[in-house]
């Protein structure tokens, strides 16, 4: 599924053009409510009432859509709609319809005094169909009074995402959330046409999935003595002398991404390796290149150690772990991270520096890429593709690394998927010339944990995947964005919610809409409406006030 959309750009249809359908015209396109907005809005000149009385036909290919959009309307709305047989389109009727030509993702939704109909090739465009005529519905609802019918302009809407992987990730390493929270975040995802659930599950603070071949992971890396706070953040001394922990069972991992399947989206997990390890490490103090017995870190940042990558136990233990992650998770990539590796412990290691000079390896960085080329062709001999953040073509990112430790040869497997989060359009450009598919999630525009002075609403709706100066050659490159929620100052659910909402809405834009469609001032006051969901649904979204 992770390839770009191609679904060609539509342009904004004239009035002459559209005669011939139903007396459709775009005035006033811009004034439906529908996050992310839509490639081509036509509007009618009359309205559609709906109500309670209204019916849905089942869809044969899909026949959960039917009870999806019940229980959605029941929901947001009060109605509860029944389900028929029926292959007829009618006034009171909101039927399917299957158009193999449309892309993937693609869905035409069409509402007029005919009925409505919404068209796709298949299970996901149909799905996105639905969640905008749920949007059209609420935005069209009176705020104050229960809601017996309701009018929505008559419309004809035609649209597919922009980007084939537009994701949200949720750290819990650093603080586990939980079932509700993240089934919370899935219903959001899917609402706004996020495809990607990108789950940090395990990094220097924590373990948070269950390894039955390793038990301890979970039995000591689950649980941190305290945690670092205070307004200094990074450089606080203060400690909350309170042990945080939590783990998911592996049963507790298939509900999650049965659930997420359900809503169209893919869960990615991320699995760090070679650095960010140090609970693994206190779990099973071999792992490390110091083989002495740690602690899970109770202070943030990178960690006390890594992994040593030229043990072959460490070596065996990461592909079980790898094995048994693949067993829970569908999806065709893996994310291993791959950040922030420091290359001092390697340096100090013999028997890292032993391995180095068997293997010809000259520098930590070429070492790096050797190992993450080895976990590559392990996961494409399973059937998967390797993704990690950008450091894994050996770049130098960091001041902590010697230039002269970051300098490579070796070559990253092309199967690779590169996350950038760091770095200038040269190495974006580097990597999309050398054949490299690229999420860009550039952390100065889309880290979540970052407040909004850092980056306000505005800012997240502006920002574009594809860097300016990257040449057009390479544009399709690009293949999607993510927004990243990473934990380390975000220890409660008030705290996660009040910086990923509304900021989640602008990147889902971002990741679906066409540049050309998007218009900020449109996306405000679509957000309202949004925003008064949320509220309805116990999000604790942030005020307008603390995004001037």
């Amino acid at each position: 599924m992770y390839w770009r959309s191609d679904y060609m750009k539509i342009k904004i249809l004239t009035l002459p053009s559209l005669l011939c359908l139903l007396s459709f015209s775009n005035v006033q396109a811009q004034k439906i409510h529908i996050i992310p907005q839509a490639q081509e809005v036509i509007r009618g000149e009359g309205s559609f009432t709906i109500n309670k009385e209204l019916r849905i036909a089942n869809c044969p290919e899909y026949p959960e859509i039917a009870s999806i959009l019940q229980n959605q309307m029941k929901q947001a709305l009060g109605y509860n709609m029944e389900i028929i047989e029926s292959k007829e389109a009618g006034a009171d009727i909101i039927a399917f319809r299957l158009d193999k030509k449309l892309a993937q993702e693609a869905y035409e939704l069409s509402i007029s005094k005919a009925g409505i109909q919404i068209t796709a090739s298949g299970k996901a465009g149909w799905f996105y169909g639905v969640q905008s005529l749920l949007q059209l519905s609420f935005a069209y609802t009176d705020q104050e009074q229960d809601v017996l019918s309701l009018n929505i302009p008559e419309l004809l809407i035609k649209d597919a995402p922009r980007f084939s992987w537009r994701a949200f990730m949720l750290d819990e390493a650093r603080y586990f959330k939980g079932m509700d929270q993240v089934k919370m975040l899935l219903n959001e995802m899917a609402y706004l046409k996020m495809n990607v659930f990108h789950w940090h599950l395990v990094d220097d603070q924590g373990w948070r999935i269950e390894i039955k071949k390793y038990p301890k992971l979970t039995e000591i890396g689950s649980t941190r003595k305290s945690s670092q706070v205070g307004p200094l953040k990074w450089n606080s001394p203060i400690q909350s002398a309170e042990v945080h922990e939590g783990f998911y069972t592996q049963e507790q991992i298939k509900e999650i991404v049965d659930y997420a399947l359900e809503r169209h989206i893919t869960v990615v997990p991320e699995i760090e390796m070679p650095g960010h390890s140090s609970a693994a490490i206190a779990s099973y103090s071999w792992l490390g290149t110091a083989k002495k017995e740690i602690n899970v870190p109770i202070r943030f940042g990178v960690g006390k150690d890594v992994y040593d990558v030229s043990d072959l136990k460490v070596q065996q233990f990461l592909t079980d772990v790898l094995d048994e992650v693949m067993d829970l998770f569908p999806s065709k990539v893996i994310h291993i991270g791959g950040d922030e590796v420091k290359y001092s412990h390697w340096k100090a290691s013999g028997s890292v520096q032993a391995y180095m000079k068997e293997y010809g390896l000259d520098t930590p960085a070429e070492l790096q890429v050797y190992f993450t080329n080895g976990i590559s062709q392990y996961l494409q001999s399973k059937g998967r593709r390797m993704m990690g953040w950008n450091e894994i073509m050996g770049h130098n990112l960091h001041e902590y690394q010697d230039e002269a430790d970051t300098k490579s040869d070796q070559e990253l497997a092309k199967e690779t998927v590169v996350h950038f989060w760091k770095g200038d359009v040269a190495l974006a450009s580097h990597a999309a010339s050398n054949g490299y598919e690229i999420v860009n999630s550039l952390h100065s525009e889309t880290y979540l944990d970052y407040d909004y002075q850092a980056i306000p609403l505005e800012r997240a709706y502006a920002f574009d995947p594809v860097p300016a100066k990257l040449d057009p050659e390479y544009h399709d490159k690009v293949i999607g964005t993510g927004c990243q929620m990473w934990g380390e100052w975000i220890p409660t659910n008030g705290h996660m919610h009040f910086f990923t909402f509304p900021r989640i809405a602008a990147y889902a834009e971002v990741g679906w809409t066409e540049k050309e469609h998007k218009n900020f001032k449109n996306f405000e006051s679509s957000l309202q409406h949004l925003k008064r969901s949320w509220k309805q649904k116990g999000i604790y979204y942030a005020p307008d006030s603390a995004l001037e």
